[in-house]
């Protein structure tokens, strides 16, 4: 039986080379599967799916009124399974067309994505999935200080924590830290005010 699922993980969890190494896996099975990602990252082009360790492949871009149920029924193939990065961004729609994949179509659909934004809000996407999906999962990472588990993402701007602004900023190191909740709300900063970003805290 097909399911939703929803992996998601701070910053910097390897949830893109996690989606690359299942469609890896079903390929080599000769298991054909459909990657797509959403129009809104756009950080190594629309439409391309890249880890930071450098591997990328090509994905379809979700566009926040595509019906993807609608664009899958329309394929001259049938998917084995259907790959999701960046599912933060999906809207409401797009959450409960990938349900309509799963539920009419029989094809399992895997989201992965950041769960909370840099204010640790959901994002649109996530509370669909964390509300309509079968099977939820973290992937966990350290936080940058500590090596606690890193649960949020703090945005830096100017060397500095950022705490206002617009819920979506496109970016990766140069913008965001993985943090545990603790240094989310208390970051290593030097006198300054700035990110101590070599620094260490063990409690």
């Amino acid at each position: 039986m097909a399911q939703l699922y929803f992996k998601y993980g701070a910053m910097n969890s390897g949830k893109s080379i996690e989606i690359l190494k299942v469609a890896h896996n079903y390929e080599e099975q000769g298991k054909p599967v459909l990657l797509m990602t959403s129009s809104a990252d756009t950080r190594a082009g629309q439409g391309v799916i890249e880890s930071r360790i450098g591997v990328s492949r090509a994905a379809v871009p979700v566009t926040p009124l595509m019906d993807v149920a609608d664009y899958v029924g329309g394929l001259d193939y049938r998917p084995h399974c259907i790959l999701v990065d960046e599912a933060q961004f999906m809207t409401r729609h797009n959450v409960l067309s990938l349900v309509t994949v799963v539920d009419d179509l029989c094809i399992p659909v895997m989201c992965f994505g950041l769960k909370n934004d840099f204010r640790n809000d959901l994002f649109t996407g996530s509370e669909a999935l964390l509300e309509y999906a079968d099977k939820i999962e973290e992937i966990k990472t350290i936080c940058q200080w500590c090596g606690h588990k890193a649960t949020m993402n703090l945005r830096v701007g100017d060397g500095r924590p950022v705490r206002s602004g617009e819920q979506v900023q496109i970016g990766g190191n140069e913008s965001y830290i993985s943090v545990c909740r603790r240094h989310w709300f208390h970051p290593v900063v030097d006198a300054d005010g700035r990110i101590a970003v070599n620094e260490c805290r063990e409690n």
